[in-house]
């Protein structure tokens, strides 16, 4: 039973259908927020639940899906979740106490990215390059760069050294970044999400 509506419905979506359920029965909650503890509460009795936290990436395969299992969750089970899970992404059992990290970090992470493309683009399109071509070669610089990421292993910072040729264009542009606060501002963004996480649980 997949329970996929915004948190602030969970309550009364869950005594709608409480009584229904049984505890046989994989209830698997992907809501920012709402704890296994607290689902557990508002079914009440022994249920099988699972908190996962996908981002919308997984419309086109390539999600990030943490999946927090309670106690009543078999090995077993454990695994046909991950292998179901993974069928649009990566996915990776977490325990409960760094889920709101997760939201932080990759839950609404997607959309700072679209606004650093959305940057991007416009800065080309500024300087002639045509809107649709200036997304594509922003979208796909992003896609490049994280799968270098996650494919050589090496640290991003050391990656970003790799671009930065002494003097030259890359460590310009990345100055700028530095001088109006990018990093700080990346910070501020995951720890403002990080504290809604922990405001509505």
């Amino acid at each position: 039973v997949f329970l996929a509506v915004k948190p602030f419905d969970y309550e009364e979506v869950i005594d709608g259908i409480k009584d229904v359920v049984d505890e046989k029965q994989l209830i698997i909650s992907v809501a920012a927020g709402k704890s296994v503890e607290w689902v557990e509460n508002a079914f009440g009795g022994k249920k099988k639940i699972v908190r996962i936290m996908p981002n919308t990436p997984a419309l086109v395969g390539e999600a990030v899906t943490a999946i927090c299992p309670n106690a009543n969750i078999t090995d077993g089970e454990k695994q046909e979740i991950v292998e179901l899970i993974a069928s649009f992404g990566l996915a990776q059992i977490v325990s409960e106490k760094i889920m709101d990290a997760v939201i932080a970090v990759s839950g609404s992470s997607p959309a700072y990215v679209f606004m650093f493309i959305e940057a991007m683009a416009d800065a080309a399109v500024a300087e002639g390059m045509p809107r649709v071509q200036a997304y594509q070669f922003a979208a796909q610089s992003v896609l490049g760069s994280a799968k270098m990421v996650l494919e050589t292993g090496e640290h991003p910072g050391l990656l970003k050294d790799k671009v930065c040729s002494p003097g030259g264009t890359t460590i310009a542009g990345v100055a700028a970044l530095e001088e109006y606060g990018m990093r700080n501002a990346v910070f501020k963004a995951t720890d403002a999400c990080y504290a809604k996480c922990k405001g509505i649980q």
